[in-house]
């Protein structure tokens, strides 16, 4: 999936192509996330299906809730959610920003590695 040091950097509709591929991949993980959100604050906290999603993708985003929670199995639902909320988000955002970073780190290698050899 990345490029090896020795290596030249791939072509950009190739690195292009691996971006839209990861890319694809973190909205999938954020969707499958939001879903358990919905789903959760629906059957857990009782709120409508609009409201859970409001509430899933506020939480999902790092902005915090919107509807409060009123008993002990919704607050320790909501609470489970926001710390696996941030894991995955973070995660999501390092999946994309990984193969940027290292496509910027390859380059300077490379023009590092042609100043050595003259």
């Amino acid at each position: 999936m990345y490029d090896r040091k020795p290596r030249p950097l791939q072509p950009w509709p190739h690195f292009l192509r691996r971006l839209a591929i990861l890319s694809g991949i973190a909205m999938g993980i954020l969707a499958i996330s939001l879903g358990i959100g919905i789903v959760g604050y629906h059957v857990v906290a009782n709120l409508d299906w609009i409201d859970s999603l409001l509430n899933a993708s506020m939480i999902l985003t790092g902005m915090g809730p919107v509807a409060p929670m009123t008993d002990t199995a919704s607050k320790i639902f909501a609470s489970c959610y926001a710390i696996f909320s941030g894991v995955i988000f973070l995660s999501s955002v390092g999946i994309v920003l990984s193969l940027l970073v290292h496509r910027i780190l390859h380059h300077f290698h490379l023009e590092d590695d042609r100043q050595q050899r003259e």
